[in-house]
């Protein structure tokens, strides 16, 4: 067990604040990976998980959902990657001693590094009504209470099943079909906080909220633009993808608001040049953007196309591909006339020669990748800055060729496949009505609550019992102080985990606990050893086996977990062999092969080495299931972000050291952090114009027309080459400052990237 504790509430005494860096990757991130992973699971654990990691019989990183090249190296992965399996893999345990000698009040005081670092959850535990410590409890009495909980319902409606993306396809199956078959379509997920922006635009404009590129698209690009992500961080084998791009001739452009190490240039650590040599230039041009304009920028960046168009008739569009399958050019060509430079000199922080630069490049790729993550997604016109972005694509017809397409890079291994397994509050009919074919059940028509509708259901008292499928939900989502009460308010909360987070310290008036096995655990089950599948960004499915013991006896898997608590909810109702799925999960794969379009030959397809690759209409054969049967070039208003004077914008980012809320260090190397994390990074320029300085502390007060005063107290500013007028924060604290009410026109995603903030000096003591 590790005792090393931080106060959230406290300023970390060992802060220190250096330099960003300017490249990433390479020896470092070798030693800063495999010096944890051998401290803590030793030499033999170690080799064997790395060497099974992303590979073809091995099992899917629990990290990200970056896809696998076709050609593997020996060493697939990256270094977050790396403590991804670390964190999951240590031997260290929780001791039943832990409930009984920590009490819930004392754990609030405590961080979510200091939480996660406890060790592996074992054994079932529950927090009684009234108590203040949880205990232990045994697997079917921790059934026949959740069962009875939610049979003691008024309405199944009063229940909300939360995903987390870690989790796999088979389990995503069976829990959307339990909760279907319970009666309620509450099933928010994290993709309801991510990328719900990208699917709303994606689906509304080329019928498909996915990507519409294959891996091998990189290296076949001549123009990628990189947009709102840091794959340094986020992502980091697509640093190895961005560099094959870049040895193919590609040119590479980065938009975002504060520069990033991978960016700028990648020691790729499995070539020579990434160990003795400078590595590669990854971003040929930085524009440096301000939080909220790229919607203004993609608007611009189109003007010029059709103005070029105009000043050389036939030479600059895809007629034939626009005439053929899209609707609403001339609608979009009026409107787009209309911007002014003004405008988006304002919106974006940018100059005209920036603009016409990235516009220029633009017009002479004839193939051309647009990438992007929750910079984009997070914002309050995010799903209409989506459309914009595929409407550029949509001029030139970069979709449905080579090297070319929309590509949204999801945060969590699994977060698309939850979706098409069913984890979403509002599938469409046509599953529902499959659903019904195969299962003999009529499921709820009724749309369900998203995540932010969820924390509304249980402030008002609507919702009871919350269910966590992994996942740190409290912590996760939006307006931490609000979040955390409704989350008190609720009868009954149960968290299936591998660890601990904060959410197992705010619960409801009852609690449970479930641990279950990590993806790198073997799961025997009464069939034999069983392996599951994940769907990761560029719409792949492939199986994932455990290949070590369970740190413990006694671990249900996740499946198990849901077929034992539907058994112990529903009994017979509706006849549906619950048993049979656990003990053998080729029979949810058959299943699924008759309920989900792509999967008719699952048992046989996912069995090939590699997996196989979901159909795309957009990608494979231009074909858009739209509701006109068009790709939809759409007309959307610009509404410019306002930074009131003496007040900044502020953006929620990851440390480097950090997954999600999962947190393996407190150091940000990249940025130059170490031993802390109660920073803010603010432009120079900015802190000169606030009268603020470097080192200073200061306390961030988030503004909304609310009037409720939501502060992040004692936090030092680090002067940092932010874009002019922005600024940045960690996440998951600094949720505390986004409101519950700001949310994504269309998606309803919390506004993470564009929260108007004042700082105000702290007393010196």
């Amino acid at each position: 067990m590790h005792d090393t504790d931080v106060n959230p509430g406290n300023e970390y005494p060992d802060l220190e604040v250096g330099h960003n860096k300017t490249w990433a990757v390479g020896v470092p991130a070798i030693l800063h990976s495999m010096e944890p992973a051998i401290r803590e699971m030793g030499p033999t654990r170690t080799a064997k998980l790395m060497t099974a990691i992303n590979q073809k019989d091995g099992f899917d990183c629990m990290s990200c959902a970056w896809p696998d090249p076709g050609d593997r190296n020996i060493l697939e992965f990256c270094e977050n990657g790396a403590k991804a399996v670390t964190w999951e893999a240590t031997p260290i345990t929780v001791p039943t001693s832990f409930w009984a000698q920590n009490s819930l009040t004392s754990l609030l005081d405590k961080s979510e590094y200091w939480l996660g670092m406890q060790g592996r959850l074992v054994e079932p535990v529950h927090k009684p009504a009234g108590a203040d410590h949880y205990e232990p409890i045994g697997w079917d009495e921790a059934f026949a209470l959740i069962a009875e909980r939610l049979n003691g319902l008024s309405s199944p409606d009063q229940a909300a099943f939360y995903t987390s993306g870690r989790t796999a396809n088979e389990t995503a199956f069976v829990y959307q079909l339990f909760a279907r078959a319970f009666g309620t379509n509450n099933l928010p997920d994290c993709s309801n906080m991510c990328h719900e922006s990208t699917g709303t635009a994606l689906s509304e404009t080329i019928g498909i909220g996915k990507s519409t590129i294959a891996y091998d698209d990189f290296g076949k690009a001549d123009l990628i633009i990189v947009m709102g992500q840091n794959p340094g961080t986020n992502h980091p084998r697509m640093l190895t993808a961005l560099e094959e791009a870049k040895r193919n001739g590609a040119t590479i452009v980065a938009v975002n608001p504060l520069p990033e190490a991978g960016l700028i240039r990648y020691k790729n650590p499995q070539k020579p040049r990434g160990i003795i040599g400078r590595g590669t230039q990854i971003a040929d041009h930085f524009l440096q953007i301000r939080s909220g304009g790229d919607m203004a920028l993609l608007q611009a960046v189109s003007q010029r196309v059709l103005e070029a168009e105009d000043a050389a008739p036939g030479t600059v569009l895809d007629h034939e591909f626009l005439a053929k399958h899209t609707l609403g050019l001339e609608e979009f060509r009026a409107h787009i006339a209309t911007l002014d430079d003004f405008t988006v000199l304002e919106a974006t922080g940018l100059t005209l020669e920036e603009i016409d630069l990235l516009a220029d490049l633009y017009i002479r790729s004839d193939r051309v990748i647009i990438t992007w993550a929750m910079g984009l997604t997070q914002q309050k016109n995010a799903v209409a800055t989506l459309k914009e972005l595929m409407t550029l694509l949509l001029l030139r017809g970069n979709i449905g060729k080579p090297g070319a397409g929309a590509s949204p890079i999801r945060g969590h291994s699994n977060v698309q496949g939850d979706r098409t397994m069913g984890i979403w509050e509002q599938m469409p009919s046509t599953f529902l009505d499959a659903l019904q074919a195969e299962f003999g059940f009529d499921p709820p028509r009724a749309h369900g609550f998203d995540a932010l509708q969820t924390l509304a259901g249980l402030q008002r008292g609507d919702i009871d019992v919350f269910f966590a499928m992994g996942g740190n939900f409290v912590a996760a989502i939006s307006d931490t102080a609000a979040a955390e009460a409704a989350m008190r308010g609720a009868g009954l909360t149960v968290q299936v985990s591998t660890k601990l987070n904060r959410s197992h310290v705010v619960t409801g008036e009852e609690a449970l606990i479930l641990p279950t096995l990590g993806r790198t655990e073997v799961d025997l089950q009464a069939g034999g050893p069983q392996f599951l599948s994940v769907e990761d960004s560029v719409c792949a499915v492939h199986a994932t086996h455990g290949k070590i013991p369970p740190v413990a006896p006694g671990l249900l898997s996740e499946v198990a977990i849901v077929c034992r608590l539907a058994q112990a909810t529903l009994g017979d109702r509706h006849g549906i062999d619950w048993a049979g799925f656990e003990a053998e999960y080729d029979v949810i794969r058959d299943h699924i092969s008759r309920v989900v379009p792509g999967f008719e030959t699952f048992n046989a397809d996912v069995r090939r080495k590699g997996g196989f690759v979901l159909p795309n209409g957009p990608r494979d054969e231009r074909r858009f299931d739209t509701a006109t049967g068009k790709a939809m070039i759409t007309v959307n208003e610009l509404e410019p972000l306002e930074r009131p004077e003496g007040r900044l914008i502020l953006q929620t980012l990851r440390s480097h050291d950090q997954f999600n809320t999962t947190i393996y260090s407190l150091n940000d190397r990249y940025r130059g952090i170490k031993n802390g994390r109660d920073v803010i990074f603010v432009n120079p320029d900015d802190l000169l114009e606030l009268g603020l300085t470097d080192g200073q502390r200061v306390d961030i007060h988030s503004e909304w027309s609310d009037g409720v005063d939501r502060v992040l107290p004692n936090y030092r500013v680090v002067s940092y080459p932010t874009a002019r007028g922005c600024a940045a924060a960690y996440y998951p604290e600094a949720n505390v400052l986004v409101p519950l009410q700001s949310a994504a026109t269309g998606s309803n995603t919390p506004v993470s990237k564009a929260v108007i903030v004042r700082l105000e000096p702290v007393p010196q003591a």
